[in-house]
C-alpha cells in the first residue's frame, strides 16, 4: 500500500463500486469482526454470532477522510492483533467450532477466512485500482 497516494483513495473503478479507500477499510473492517468471532469461538462461546451487512459499515467508515499512512497504520495494527491472538491459541482453541452467520465454523476455520478475505481483495485492488 505505500505506493497509493492520498489522491488515488477515491478512485472507484466503477459506478456504484467503492472507492479504494473504502475497500481498505473494508478488509479492515472485516479482519475485526473475524477476529472477534475467532475469540469467541476459541473461548468457547456457544452463542451463536449474528452476521453483518457489509454495505451498510461503508457510508459509516469516514473512509474518504482517511489518509494513506493512517490506513497503512491502522491495517498493520489490525492485522498484528490477528497474527498475535491466533498465536495464543493452542490446538484445543483452534479446533473448537461455533455459529457464525448462521454457519458452524471451526476457530482455524476463521483464520484462513481471515487470510483469504484479505487475498480476495489485494487482487481485486491491483487488477481495478492500481492499474
Amino acid at each position: 500500500m505505500d505506493e497509493i497516494s492520498d489522491k488515488k483513495l477515491g478512485f472507484a473503478y466503477a459506478e456504484g463500486k467503492w472507492t479504494l479507500a473504502e475497500a481498505i477499510v473494508h478488509i479492515i473492517d472485516t479482519e475485526r469482526i473475524f477476529q472477534y468471532r475467532s475469540l469467541r469461538i476459541a473461548r468457547n462461546d456457544k452463542t451463536p454470532l449474528p452476521g453483518f451487512d457489509q454495505d451498510d459499515y461503508v457510508p459509516q467508515s469516514n473512509a474518504s477522510g482517511r489518509s494513506t499512512t493512517s490506513l497503512i497504520e491502522e491495517y498493520k495494527a489490525v492485522r498484528d492483533a490477528t497474527i498475535t491472538l491466533f498465536s495464543s491459541f493452542d490446538e484445543e482453541a483452534m479446533l473448537r467450532t461455533g455459529i457464525a452467520s448462521d454457519s458452524k465454523m471451526s476457530t482455524r476455520a476463521l483464520g484462513f477466512i481471515i487470510s483469504g478475505h484479505q487475498a480476495h481483495h489485494v487482487k481485486i485492488i491491483k487488477e481495478r485500482y492500481l492499474v
